[in-house]
């Protein structure tokens, strides 16, 4: 089938009859701040994907990675994110200083629920606080304080269907290009070859980790 031939829903009324409705107790978990369970889940979560959008550029989704209690949770409605070495883009902390909805999704390594926690953001680099995230001596550059106005722990389907943590569909590096070899073929840079790519890469992963 090709894309011209799809239909396309136009209103709520056309989207719920597949579906039947959330059952009372899907409902009810939805929180207004983070309860002991998420503090837990949180506190042993090696990695989140943040949410967040702009007006003029879109919707875009990002990860942040550390070791687990990377996220520095306040108090029931307040959490922090360091922000640390990426690539330099800026994309969701310039998009939170004009929209400062967030979402985020935690995830822990052999767990199939997900917690996902909704909310606003701010961005700090009050040193102080900083310094408190420091690894290896090395300070975030700025965290992001999330304002916390749902929370609610997803259920597995996702993560079963895709058995994630599963070695099924587990694929073999050698599978796909080396990035240095993708990058390579999107940008086409004139004066760098793949090794030479890949050779920063390998050196931004070592030097610049925190």
């Amino acid at each position: 089938m090709m894309i011209e031939e799809l239909t396309y829903l136009t209103s709520a009324e056309e989207l719920r009859p597949p579906y039947l409705p959330p059952s009372t107790l899907m409902r009810a978990k939805q929180l207004d701040r983070l309860d002991r369970h998420c503090c837990n889940f949180i506190s042993r979560a090696p990695l989140v994907i943040i949410g967040s959008s702009h007006p003029e550029r879109g919707h875009d989704v990002s990860p942040r990675g550390d070791a687990p209690g990377f996220v520095h949770i306040f108090d029931p409605r307040h959490l922090a994110i360091p922000d640390r070495p990426g690539n330099n883009r800026l994309d969701t902390i310039e998009n939170l200083l004009v929209n400062s909805a967030i979402g985020l999704l935690f995830i822990i390594p052999g767990i199939e629920e997900l917690l996902r926690v909704n909310g606003t953001a701010r961005l700090t680099r009050s040193e102080p606080f900083l310094q408190s995230m420091s690894v290896d001596g090395k300070s975030p550059k700025l965290a992001i304080v999330v304002t916390v106005a749902e929370a609610f722990l997803h259920c597995t389907k996702a993560l079963k269907r895709s058995r994630l943590w599963k070695d099924d569909y587990r694929l073999d590096r050698a599978a796909l290009p080396s990035l240095g070899q993708m990058i390579s073929d999107q940008t086409t840079p004139a004066s760098l070859s793949v090794k030479d790519i890949e050779a920063r890469i390998d050196a931004d992963a070592r030097e610049n980790l925190y």
